[in-house]
């Protein structure tokens, strides 16, 4: 009677053992599956961009007036930046928005003649972005008036406000992301979840139809763009 009872204990401990080894061969089993589900992802660029028009238009000008005599070649130099103020009057643009920025004056003597140079350099900033385009693209009429300017004189355009942009456009980059993913997915027949991980890209803004930006030819008209990369998890 022992003998028989102790059989059954050891056939009953067997069986548990053998539940239990199957147990935890299905646990472990399908926490590998799990584990290998978790990792599965895509990674994906989503792209947004904007068409803006510049909110800020500075222009740096640059003239200068050469002589023998200082005190006729800084007349001549007081005369050009009348000139330039009464140019910029004539628009109608305010007085404070043409500010001196600085003035250099350069001598030499050549065959014992002392010549004379000084350059004088001014700034038009302005938010009124349709009189400053009006003011280039008349600008030749500061010739009529005597006042010659030097090259890398050029109104160059910007746009300030990038900040009001970021966060929806970052929305916009993400949801082209989600959409490529979703792609992805559906040609290998699994779906898209949460985001794994994301990295944002830097914002560019350049000349929206491909102008040069070395200020003579700069525009107001800009794109700005942003891409992001972004991980989705595939279930």
């Amino acid at each position: 009677m022992a003998l028989e009872m102790r059989d059954k204990v050891l056939l009953g401990s067997a069986a548990v053992l053998a539940i239990g080894v199957i147990a935890g061969g299905y646990l472990l089993g399908d926490g590998l599956k799990r584990a290998r589900a978790a990792d599965r992802s895509v990674t994906v660029r989503g792209l947004a961009e904007k068409d803006v028009t510049a909110d800020l238009a500075t222009w740096s000008i640059s003239y200068s007036a050469t002589g023998t005599d200082l005190p006729t070649v800084r007349a001549e130099i007081d005369a050009n930046t009348q000139q330039l103020k009464a140019y910029f009057a004539s628009l109608g643009f305010k007085p404070d928005a043409l500010t001196p920025v600085g003035a250099g004056v350069n001598q030499y003597l050549n065959n014992g003649i002392n010549n004379i140079t000084i350059t004088q350099r001014m700034l038009l900033r302005t938010t009124d972005i349709a009189r400053a385009q009006r003011a280039v693209a008349q600008q030749f009429d500061l010739v009529r008036r005597g006042v010659t300017l030097q090259e890398g004189s050029g109104m160059r355009y910007s746009f300030t406000r990038l900040n009001d942009l970021k966060p929806p456009m970052v929305a916009a980059a993400t949801r082209d992301a989600r959409a490529a993913a979703e792609q992805f997915a559906k040609d290998s027949g699994a779906g898209v979840g949460g985001i794994k991980s994301a990295t944002q890209g830097y914002f560019s803004i350049d000349p929206r139809d491909g102008e040069g930006g070395d200020g003579s030819s700069d525009t107001p008209y800009k794109k700005v763009r942003v891409v992001t990369t972004v991980d989705f998890y595939l279930k």
